[in-house]
């Protein structure tokens, strides 16, 4: 009956040509789980890759990590060829390179002797994104490269952002131990079968902001199935839902969500009943529920004070929006 539900969840229409067409990196599949999507006729590579295109939502709306792999570094030869930049206190040059990304920080240690001890004793900020090798398969090339930063490095971690992967667990247990303060981390035990305790956070004493959200991808619901998440998740503030199919109104009552997004749901009607700290509410993509009046999706706000950001990111003729008795079409 699952094997049947996936089949349907996952056309094969609907999978790219390759995990590397949803630009995000495709997760790892266990081999039963790979065996279970072959003898459903499916590819495990292209159906890694349709889930990663639906985490890469998840992904965009996390919390900017305090450091970029973006920007470029440059080295300008100074018209005074004294190192001044070594002369500066220990406190500073780790502060130095707890700003750049983990891979350039420990390179600092090839400079001289004075930074060889610097990028040890310097508060890292650990991205996993950041660490992958030129030429290798990402979920391997990022294990081993994150494995290798933590048993180097003593701690503290002054941040620390954690996608997939089967040694999650054993990451999680490493970083408490050497202390966290900040931590951003994006666990989906399906299909890697990696459970937390819920008592894991408990014991990181140094952890001073926890980023929490949840996604929700692929799955049958009714509303009430999310009137009871969202009762007993008081402190959530961002909410992901995808390729849900869901009754025809989908309300929202929460007193803490400030960002949702709805991508690829089958929804006639978004009804924001209250809401007071709610920021943004996005809606992409999806299809209509056969019992709807020809509209494609009807977007109803109540108590949503705080909102300053709401709309379709496709335009469709059909989609209507409704904020209290004015209607938009």
């Amino acid at each position: 009956r699952e094997h049947a539900l996936l089949k349907t969840l996952v056309p094969a229409a609907a999978l790219p040509a390759t995990a590397m067409d949803t630009g995000v990196p495709a997760f790892s599949m266990n081999p039963v789980m790979a065996e279970i999507f072959r003898q459903l006729g499916l590819d495990p590579d292209q159906v890694g890759g349709f889930f990663a295109r639906s985490l890469s939502h998840t992904h965009h709306a996390l919390p900017d990590p305090p450091v970029t792999a973006d920007a470029r570094l440059f080295a300008l030869l100074p018209d005074d060829p004294v190192d001044r930049v070594s002369r500066l206190p220990d406190a500073l040059l780790g502060n130095i390179v707890s700003c750049l990304p983990v891979k350039d920080g420990a390179r600092t240690a090839a400079l001289s002797r004075r930074w060889r001890g610097v990028w040890r004793s310097a508060p890292l900020v650990l991205v996993d994104s950041h660490v992958h090798p030129a030429g290798t398969a990402y979920a391997q090339g990022v294990a081993s490269a994150v494995s290798r930063v933590l048993a180097a490095h003593p701690g503290p971690f002054r941040c620390v952002h954690l996608t997939e992967s089967p040694l999650l667990a054993a990451w999680l247990q490493i970083v408490a131990g050497k202390g966290v303060q900040e931590l951003t981390l994006v666990h989906h035990p399906w299909p890697l079968e990696i459970f937390l305790p819920s008592t894991f956070f408990l014991g990181m004493e140094t952890l001073t902001r926890l980023y929490l959200g949840l996604g929700l991808c692929d799955v049958v619901m009714k509303t009430g199935d999310l009137d009871f998440i969202l009762d007993r998740s008081p402190v959530l503030e961002t909410l992901s839902l995808e390729g849900e199919m869901l009754e025809r109104c989908l309300g929202l009552v929460s007193q803490s969500l400030r960002r949702v997004q709805i991508i690829g749901c089958s929804v006639g009607e978004i009804f924001v009943v209250d809401a007071p700290c709610l920021e943004r509410l996005i809606q992409s993509g999806g299809w209509c529920p056969e019992d709807t009046d020809g509209n494609c999706t009807k977007v109803k706000i109540g108590h949503a004070p705080r909102l300053h950001m709401l709309g379709y990111l496709e335009l469709d003729p059909r989609n209507v929006l409704e904020v209290g008795n004015t209607v938009i079409k």
